[in-house]
């Protein structure tokens, strides 16, 4: 390789020179025969004489190359065998090949030719191999140590030189690092000022102090720093260990708790909520603030864990407890009618695919914007058959205005208020776009919180203890003005709303769902005609008496069923479904799915109290209340269930 680059650099100029030496020869002869021959017969000699030398140099050049490279073949043999790092070759199928004196004394069982790498890593041989200039390391833990492999294929393609670093002590901060985060934490005592009013004086004292001594004593057990910072509100730091701890345990103080004696007619339940992984304790204490929002918004009894990019809930098994006091609810009513009066127009919007709820608690809010003397518009763009009857009603009246989403969005202004009713996730409303065309922005709604609810709203009157959004709009109708009186179909549809929600004042009914009914009831709702709104042709009946034939049971107490044909009113008919397959003895919970009239869809889950549907259905994109929920999946009727069941013997194997 040496004599050939000589050649290339020497070669071309000394072309050159015995061409012109040549020229010049031809020259003399030209003009002297003797002196021409003279000149040919130096030529000559010079290029013998070149060539003679030019062969001694490339003699001498190839000698010393060799001589390097049996050198460096000496320093690169020791350089391998005494490298302080442990080295180890593989063939294509895994086999050690070679190892180095360093390899051996930290894998002292490793035998060359009869040991395959995964005996001794436990890991594929696959794994350590990686494409041509591109760099790839595998942590493998050995002995206590850890090490970062590297990898480098040889050139034939066939055998590879496996680097291993010793990456302890990095791997352990790492770990310490990650482990001794800090993490934030707020702990709210739900309903604690219902719970002391049911008590005695005597027994206040001893009651706080027994809910103080269990929160104090759970945080001492587990390491944890916890400070009051009021009556019922306490703050907590604590390290992601701990908390990991905490998640394993399924935060074991929201039960133990429960056990506290009162003289309340509800147990003591505790809202936790948790930040962790923020980039300084500020935003940490942002995301535990979110998660206190998120478990009291859900109803409280739950514990809330916030990570970047992630929540987790825990808890919630308890039904949410009704409170007594309706100062929020004339709080929110007086704040609304300011915010009505100063608007240029009003827009309600519930979710898609309303129901008798979200449109009774729409005509309700529509009421309170006329009474203001405000124009007003409810967004509908389509809606099921059973809503048919009371559409019908209030459009023949000619007291209501309805538009589909181009028109509200048409009429939308800075000044308008834009009313959320029945829902508080963006992407179920009605039109999602006209969040963005205001600032001013009313959500009331009774479901429990989710993660990704409307942002910065102006006002939210979010209830999860209520039986219905029909219910809180009726409170507010109570405390918004001087003229209480509503129209007959206003009642009507308000205490349709409350009367499907509740399944007739059967579940989830509170003393104040009685005290709305009333109301609504003196303000001239005929429950005859309220019934029959809800009346369905016998083909309706029909679908729903097969899916109950058809529904199949575990031994747990569920109950799973479903149907691959398709029906615009397959929401109400599973949600109806669900609640009759209850009734049957050793029912605990029942899920029913089937298609609506796009293709989608839609599982309805019902349950006694004991299991939380709401948590189930979230992990399929929905959600609700512990007893009822509900979710819209792209998959098939079949293979939506089946991953409910699958949920469900998940949750079973965690118990």
């Amino acid at each position: 390789m040496g004599t050939k680059f000589i050649k290339s650099l020497i070669g071309p100029y000394l072309r050159i020179n015995m061409a012109v030496l040549l020229l010049f020869s031809l020259a003399l002869l030209f003009f002297s025969r003797p002196a021409g021959l003279a000149a040919f017969a130096v030529v000559g000699g010079l290029a013998l004489y070149y060539k003679k030398m030019e062969g001694n140099r490339s003699k001498a050049l190839g000698e010393y190359a060799k001589s390097i490279t049996e050198e460096m073949d000496d320093t690169t043999r020791h350089f391998i065998t005494k490298n302080p790092l442990p080295l180890c070759m593989i063939d294509q199928s895994g086999e050690i090949l070679w190892i180095n004196k360093k390899f051996a004394e930290i894998f002292d069982d490793v035998e060359m030719f009869s040991t395959n790498i995964k005996q001794v890593t436990n890991v594929k041989h696959t794994e350590f191999l990686c494409e041509e200039d591109v760099e790839k390391h595998i942590l493998v833990t050995h002995g206590g140590k850890t090490f970062r492999v590297m990898s480098s294929m040889l050139d034939d393609g066939g055998n590879t030189m496996l680097y291993w670093l010793d990456v302890t002590s990095l791997e352990t901060l790492k770990t310490l690092y990650k482990d001794e985060r800090i993490c934030l934490g707020y702990i709210n005592v739900d309903n604690y000022d219902d719970l002391l009013a049911s008590s005695p004086p005597e027994r206040k004292s001893s009651i706080a102090a027994e809910i103080d001594r269990t929160i104090r004593q759970w945080g001492q057990k587990n390491s944890i720093s916890i400070t009051q910072i009021s009556k019922s509100k306490y703050i907590m730091i604590l390290e992601v260990k701990q908390l990991e701890r905490l998640e394993a345990n399924k935060f074991p103080v929201l039960n133990d708790v429960h056990g506290i004696e009162t003289d309340a007619d509800f147990p003591v339940s505790l809202s936790i909520g948790v930040g962790a992984g923020g980039k300084n304790p500020m935003q940490s204490d942002e995301y535990a603030g979110a998660a206190l929002d998120l478990a009291l918004g859900r109803g409280g009894d739950q514990a809330v864990v916030k990570k970047v990019g992630k929540v987790e809930y825990y808890g919630g098994t308890l039904q949410t407890v009704e409170k007594r006091n309706k100062g929020k609810s004339r709080i929110m009513a007086h704040a609304l009618r300011q915010l009505i009066d100063n608007a240029s127009n009003v827009i309600i919007m519930g979710h898609k695919g309303p129901d008798m709820d979200c449109f009774g608690a729409a005509l309700g809010v529509y009421h309170i914007a006329r009474n203001r003397n405000k124009e007003a518009v409810i967004v509908i763009n389509s809606f099921h058959e059973s809503l048919q009857k009371i559409y019908d009603r209030a459009v023949q009246s000619g007291s209501y205005k309805f538009a589909g989403s181009d028109g509200a969005l048409s009429m939308i202004e800075k000044e308008t208020v834009l009313i959320v009713v029945d829902t508080h996730r963006p992407g179920l409303t009605e039109c999602p776009d006209l969040l963005y065309k205001t600032d001013k922005i009313v959500v009331i709604d009774h479901h429990r919180r989710s993660e990704d609810c409307i942002e910065n709203p102006t006002l939210t009157y979010m209830e999860s203890y209520a039986s219905s959004t029909s219910e809180l709009v009726t409170e507010i109708l109570q405390y918004i003005g001087e003229k209480k009186d509503i129209d007959k179909l206003e009642a009507e549809a308000l205490l349709a709303g409350i009367t499907v929600d509740t399944k007739n004042f059967s579940v989830k009914t509170g003393v104040r769902t009685f005290e709305a009914a009333t109301w609504l009831r003196r303000m001239g709702a005929d429950t005859a005609n309220v019934r029959q709104l809800f009346q369905t042709d016998i083909d309706f009946y029909r679908k729903r008496a097969a899916l109950i034939a058809s529904a199949q049971t575990s031994g747990d107490g569920a109950a799973y069923s479903w149907t691959d044909d398709s029906d615009p009113n397959m929401q109400i008919l599973a949600a109806q479904t669900a609640d009759s397959l209850l009734d049957i003895e050793g029912i605990k919970v029942s899920f029913v799915a089937g298609l609506n009239k796009e293709g989608i869809t839609v599982i309805s889950g019902r349950s006694l109290g004991e299991i939380n549907v709401q948590t189930v259905l979230e992990k399929m994109g929905g959600g609700g209340h512990l007893t009822t929920a509900g979710a819209q999946v792209d998959v098939p009727p079949e293979e939506a269930i089946e991953q409910i069941r699958q949920i469900m013997d998940e949750r079973t194997k965690e118990k």
